[in-house]
């Protein structure tokens, strides 16, 4: 590594490369940890079985099952009853194969199990300079953490399991900076539409943003997970936020990880997990805190998206299709748009900090008689935070659906879906065409957004309601 000024993502890149690739060919990368799931890791072990090959690091290798998995609870077997037959065999497939090679699994009845973005930064187990890799796009989640992760394919699941190593095309560089604090009401979910709408569903393709800025500095971890989550919706390889001393608290004791006098010479290498003053960035984009409201998609992908009180756009040949499938009316207002569906949860948004924000919005008033709300944990751990905190009996109290932790609508694979021609307001992370269920429609929003028009039964602005709950995050 040169002494030249280096970004974020080139200390990480460096720091793992076991063979440089030349001649235009792709470098050799480490994989300090792999995330696996039911859905995509299937044909990957079954390569293995048909070479015969084991499993190269059991012990940097954790699976869960959260995207097959009903959030129903489960009958007196520990097992649910009524699932779909093609789930019950994933979730079968998945249990046999870590058994097989010995990879630990958070399977039903775990209480550590959940969405895989989820618990991986609460059991500890995702850290600042690591490098991660899952079958799922939205790994790039743990960028939050200052680590470089990423989705990889079925293909590369099967190499990763197998040798520990991947290779990569080294991605540019981008720098979306937020200058100034976020006003209120606006949260992580908002800032990262606004960046969307910006830069569009292909702006940070071959690059990998990173973060900065007081309004990002401001943010929690989970408002920071929420952020790096939807980095892969602008096509960009991953997210990344440098650790400072809110990841740092966050991290002390969590899991595996020291407290005391242990954790601090871990706290001073990471310190070090930062851009160069004057590190050079491929691209940069600055974004004005002070124009920032509530944002809400309105189209079939997550850039389509506006202000809460803003105006859609005329119609032309590039939206034509998503005006035609939203039923949306060109250059007019969603709010008083009705609404049937609203759903809080995700690895997008379903930590407890978007519970507690949806609670505080729902608290003492009452879903609209026309509109079903599920509210999905990210994770046992959530769920039981939850309760003990009363936000469960907040939710039922308000008419909503208290449910147990998994994907659920945000995949609709599980059991949860959007009906067909029902429109939906939902913390998830994709809003296109049928992603939700066959023929549904999806306006994606922050969870105090999401709440807010619950409670209406139409589109409306959630500042009206954080005005008499205290302000927003």
């Amino acid at each position: 590594m040169t002494n030249e000024p280096s970004t974020l993502f080139d200390k990480i890149w460096e720091r793992h490369v076991v063979t440089r690739g030349v001649a235009g060919r792709p470098d050799l990368i480490y994989i300090d940890l792999h995330l696996v799931h039911e859905v995509t890791s299937p044909q990957a072990f079954t390569v293995l079985a048909s070479r015969n090959l084991p499993v190269r690091r059991p012990d940097l290798t954790m699976a869960t099952m959260d995207h097959s998995t009903p959030t129903e609870p489960m009958d007196i077997a520990g097992g649910w009853s009524g699932i779909d037959p093609q789930a019950a065999q994933q979730l079968q497939t998945l249990r046999e194969n870590c058994e097989r090679h010995g990879i630990e699994l958070f399977g039903p009845g775990s209480m550590q199990r959940g969405i895989v973005h989820v618990i991986g930064p609460e059991l500890g187990r995702t850290r600042p300079g690591m490098t991660i890799v899952c079958g799922d796009s939205h790994t790039s989640t743990h960028g939050a953490f200052g680590a470089l992760a990423f989705g990889i394919g079925t293909t590369e699941v099967g190499h990763v399991l197998a040798t520990q190593v991947l290779l990569q095309r080294r991605p540019k560089t981008m720098r979306v900076v937020f200058d100034g604090p976020a006003p209120v009401g606006v949260t992580a979910k908002d800032l990262a539409l606004a960046v969307l709408s910006r830069i569009g569903v292909d702006g940070g393709t071959g690059h990998v943003i990173e973060y900065q800025g007081p309004a990002v500095r401001d943010l929690s971890m989970e408002g920071r997970m929420t952020l790096c989550n939807m980095s892969i919706e602008a096509g960009a390889r991953a997210g990344l936020v440098a650790p400072d001393d809110t990841t740092f608290v966050y991290l002390r004791g969590r899991g595996e990880i020291p407290e005391g006098t242990e954790f601090e010479p871990m706290v001073q290498e990471w310190r070090g997990l930062r851009s160069d003053e004057s590190a050079v960035f491929d691209k940069e984009v600055v974004i004005s805190c002070e124009e920032l409201a509530p944002m809400i998609t309105w189209g079939t992908n997550p850039a389509q998206a506006i202000r809460i009180d803003g105006e859609l756009p005329i119609l032309d040949d590039g939206n034509r299709q998503a005006f035609a499938y939203s039923g949306h009316a060109p250059a007019s207002t969603l709010l008083g748009a009705k609404i049937d569906v609203a759903f809080i949860g995700s690895c997008t948004n379903g930590r407890l900090e978007d519970l507690c924000a949806a609670a505080e919005v729902l608290r003492g008033q009452s879903v609209a008689e026309s509109v079903r709300m599920l509210v999905v944990p990210g994770s046992e751990a959530v769920k039981c935070s939850a309760e003990a905190l009363g936000l469960d009996e907040v939710f039922r109290a308000a008419g909503a659906e208290w449910r147990e932790p998994g994907c659920s609508m945000c995949i609709a694979m599980n059991g949860d879906f959007v009906p067909s021609g029902q429109l939906a307001v939902s913390t998830s992370n994709r809003n296109f065409a049928g992603r939700q269920g066959k023929g549904s429609r999806t306006l994606l929003a922050s969870p105090e957004t999401t709440a807010a028009c619950a409670i209406a039964g139409e589109v409306v602005d959630p500042r009206g309601f954080l005005a008499t709950t205290g302000g927003a995050r």
